[in-house]
């Protein structure tokens, strides 16, 4: 067995130090157990053959977390970059490429827009199949506080009804407005990709990001707040694969303050 760098060691002890008081512990929906939950977002794109991989690993790791008291909620954000190389993905957007260009316009300042990028909790990033600097990433966003977030809805005539409740604890570190986000994201999808890098492959996806809305905003100062949102839902996304992933993101920074996920 390999052993474990210095710095996941140390990064798995400052989660140690931290759960008993972190803001970003949550109560399962399944279970009373109380876990941290940190937001991984993967730019990807069907058009990249290196990208499979990164669409699976994040598959992987939001199904079973690679460290103990950790939840890892996923969305996959596929951008529109590679859609004049020969294939046209279908769950692009060019919201999703702008998306990505502001993380690095702000946050990395690396000049580098790249597939598969993994943005972990808006402030962390690592190649989306490099399994070790997620693990480093994941943890090192683990070990910081977060708010607490509840997010329920009701769909109905092709409308999600969805209300979210943020509770800020003052241990975190806020000086900006936040904004509140909802995401709705679709399971179970396949596609047969018939020109580009990845011509003859059918691709399987997980928490496809079908709508991103911002819905609310907490202001600075504010230990709590709420929002409201009636949200579109496509005639052509099955609901029983449906979920809405709701987050608190700083707007100076884009930092995740917190994250939460709510089954249809």
């Amino acid at each position: 067995m390999r052993a474990l760098p210095l710095s996941v060691i140390l990064l798995a002890a400052a989660i140690a130090a931290v759960s008993a008081t972190s803001g970003r512990l949550h109560a399962r929906a399944d279970g009373p157990a109380l876990r941290h939950i940190v937001l991984a977002e993967l730019f990807t794109s069907e058009g990249c053959s290196s990208c499979p991989p990164a669409d699976a690993l994040l598959q992987r790791i939001a199904a079973a977390s690679p460290l103990d008291g950790v939840d890892v909620l996923g969305l996959e954000e596929h951008v529109d970059y590679w859609d004049h190389l020969g294939w046209r993905d279908p769950f692009s957007s060019s919201a999703f490429t702008r998306r990505q260009s502001d993380y690095d316009a702000r946050v990395f300042r690396n000049g580098d827009i790249y597939t598969p990028q993994l943005v972990v909790d808006g402030a962390f990033d690592a190649i989306g199949s490099d399994a070790r600097s997620i693990r480093d990433a994941i943890a090192r966003a683990a070990a910081r506080p977060g708010a607490d977030l509840r997010v329920t809805a009701t769909t109905a005539e092709a409308r999600a009804h969805v209300i979210v409740h943020v509770d800020l604890p003052a241990t975190i570190d806020r000086r900006k407005d936040a904004d509140i986000l909802v995401a709705i994201v679709e399971d179970g999808l396949t596609s047969h990709v018939d020109r580009g890098e990845n011509r003859g492959r059918t691709l399987a996806h997980a928490a496809v990001v079908r709508s991103m809305t911002t819905i609310g905003a907490v202001k600075s100062g504010a230990s709590s707040g709420d929002a409201v949102a009636d949200l579109t839902v496509d005639s052509a996304w099955q609901v029983a694969h449906l979920r809405l992933i709701a987050f608190v993101q700083e707007r100076s920074t884009l930092r995740i303050l917190g994250a939460s996920s709510f089954h249809f």
